[in-house]
């Protein structure tokens, strides 16, 4: 049987478009998520280290920095008599954005010197992302000697190792580093080498440059303060370019399944870094103006207007699932609404009016794609439905095959409208019609079409209960109302869709024990049948969902404290590094959220939205 990789007790380090995932303690092959990777290529698939025939027993791991960690051993077998030890080894691992970089360095405090051997195993399988994803392995490489080098490499991915004064040699299908090393009494020898990698078709690659954002001062909680220094430092490891778009910085949806450019993810991420300056949505909104569609293309999703979902060098095809996604494809609902609120919210946190005049094109694009495409049966309403038989049956943010549901379980039919793709077209239409305006352009057409969108909504989308109306997840096929309660809800607060009273109905549902965790906000009430909290879109906790709740409930004027509270709690159970979902269990019955065991950490937008957290709380200068 083949299982999908657990992520949760690994460790990561990261430099986009590089990452090593390891064990804590620095071995990297013992689990199946293990590996140095390029991209969507693992490179090195295992990488274990002995110091005289043992790995040494493992004491601590040192998190140096986003890009690298130290692993501590002690080397109780080469050691005398004594209580106390007196030899440890430090491993330190780094990763750069071409490459990696290993050190082991072995202290002494005998009396007497130390001759022992140092050796390096290192595989490498060359497996792509998705085989990784299903749990698979790729076929052993190949190594080619070249003095104290190896190269190694399948089609345009090519890898390089250097290991100066080490001996180095082929037994079976591993390389072998092997140092005859004198330990000093009272001193430390060190040895290293590197690998440096390169890929012909990669389609992203290392943003140049540094972070472009301020980092703000926080006070008071020292928890949002270690939240939003943690969150930085994954940002910036996170940034990368696209190599159609040279020069223009996006973040990486997250590691290590989705390691390059997607449109709502990377869209959702800037719009939560501009209380931070807008320089990166300016160049996040650049991006997939160049990717946008400009024709109808059935099978990869592209029609004119529209904003691209995801990138890849490949076609992703994930085994067991019937899914197979073409390199560039543009199968998302939401992407393209959202990239108009996004350049409208960067104009207005002071984007240079030249650049935002330069996209304006592209702003009257995505929003005739609304109007044309993304209301395809001319109700009104932005719907979505999978036409290959291959791509992604749900296409808003909740993508998985069961993420939309009636209360009773029952899987809704498409074509689906989401409520919250309705608040987003909304907002983008009448901020657009406000960029379009100001820039002495015709905003009325837009505004006209955002008023009929919201009449439609009001009309269709609310369902009574008996503890206070809500919107509906969804219309299904039939457009009746798929009445199960869910977090979607909070995506429609301050769009300006729902009237007071309304807003006041979504704003009771979230704060309360069926969707507020206490570490977030559920993705499904646990009112619905098909809840279980380890569901991915049916139960669990996703950070970024609770933090556009958050900013929702400040903007109508409604008390987000619980909710930012509880994300707290969970960032500080997880050293604020919050992952891509956690469990769903109530803070009352589990002391710390349990988490999801193959969530992507860091996430990009799990990461931003501790600065929509501090907006809201205050406490810092943002």
């Amino acid at each position: 049987m083949h299982l999908q990789p657990l992520l949760h007790d690994q460790h990561v380090i990261l430099r986009a478009p590089v990452q090593a995932w390891q064990a804590p303690d620095g071995t990297i092959g013992t689990a199946p998520i293990h590996g140095l990777y390029l991209g969507d290529t693992r490179v090195l698939s295992e990488v274990q280290v002995e110091i005289g025939g043992a790995p040494g027993e493992h004491v601590a791991m040192l998190e140096d920095a986003v890009d690298r960690a130290s692993f501590v051993h002690l080397l109780r077998h080469l050691d005398d008599t004594d209580a106390d030890p007196h030899l440890r080894a430090v491993h330190t691992r780094a990763v750069t954005a071409d490459g990696a970089w290993e050190r082991v360095r072995v202290a002494s405090a005998l009396r007497s010197n130390l001759v022992t051997t140092i050796t390096v195993l290192l595989r490498s399988d060359l497996a792509a992302m998705d085989l990784v994803k299903s749990g698979r392995r790729g076929e052993a490489a190949s190594f080619t000697l070249d003095g104290g080098s190896a190269t190694w490499g399948r089609g345009l991915v090519q890898a390089r190792l250097v290991a100066d004064e080490a001996r180095v040699s082929v037994d079976s299908d591993a390389l072998v580093l092997t140092w005859e090393v004198t330990v000093p009494a009272g001193g430390e020898v060190e040895v290293g080498w590197a690998v440096s990698m390169s890929d012909s078709l990669a389609v992203v690659g290392a943003a140049a440059g540094s972070a472009p954002w301020r980092v703000p001062a926080v006070a008071g909680d020292d928890r949002m303060r270690r939240w939003v220094t943690r969150a930085l430092d994954d940002l910036d490891a996170l940034r990368l370019e696209s190599t159609a778009v040279p020069g223009e910085q996006f973040l990486a949806a997250g590691s290590p399944w989705f390691f390059t450019l997607f449109g709502r993810d990377s869209i959702w991420a800037a719009r939560m870094l501009l209380p931070l300056g807008p320089e990166l949505a300016g160049s996040t909104l650049r991006v997939l103006a160049r990717l946008q569609g400009t024709a109808s293309v059935p099978e990869t999703a592209e029609q004119p207007g529209k904003i691209m979902h995801e990138l890849r060098r490949d076609t992703l095809e994930i085994p067991g699932e019937a899914i197979a996604l073409p390199p560039l494809y543009y199968g998302t609902v939401d992407a393209t609404p959202l990239w108009a609120c996004l350049l409208h919210d960067a104009w207005r946190a002071g984007m240079p009016e030249g650049e935002v005049a330069a996209l304006l094109p592209n702003l009257e694009a995505a929003l005739a794609w609304m109007r044309d495409f993304g209301d395809s049966d001319g109700d009104g309403l932005l719907e979505y439905v999978d036409e290959t038989g291959h791509g992604l049956s749900n296409q808003g943010w909740k993508d998985s095959g069961d993420s939309v549901q009636w209360r009773d379980g029952t899987l809704a039919t498409g074509p689906i409208a989401l409520c919250e793709v309705q608040a987003y077209a909304y907002e983008a239409a009448m901020h657009g019609a406000d960029l379009l305006e100001h820039f002495g352009r015709d905003g009325t057409p837009w505004r006209s079409w955002a008023a009929r969108l919201r009449e439609r909504f009001h009309a269709r989308f609310w369902i009574d209960d008996p503890a206070g109306a809500y919107p509906a997840i969804a219309l299904d096929a039939d457009k009746r109302p798929v009445d199960s309660v869910t977090s979607n809800l909070g995506h429609l607060l301050g769009t300006g869709l729902l009237d007071a009273s309304q807003a006041e109905l979504v704003a009771r549902r979230l704060l309360s024990p069926e969707l507020d965790s206490g570490f977030g906000l559920r993705t499904l009430s646990t009112d619905a049948a098909g809840y279980w909290p380890l569901g991915y879109h049916r139960g669990s906790v996703w950070t970024h969902d609770t933090a556009i709740a958050i900013h929702g409930l400040a903007a109508e004027g409604f008390d987000a404290g619980p909710l930012v509270e509880g994300l707290l709690a969970a960032a500080s159970a997880f050293d604020y590094r919050m992952p891509e979902l956690h469990a769903g269990d109530p803070a009352a019955w589990a002391s710390r959220p349990v988490p999801y065991p193959a969530a992507c950490r860091p996430q990009a937008w799990s990461a931003a939205a501790a600065i929509v957290c501090l907006e809201v709380a205050g406490g810092g200068a943002v």
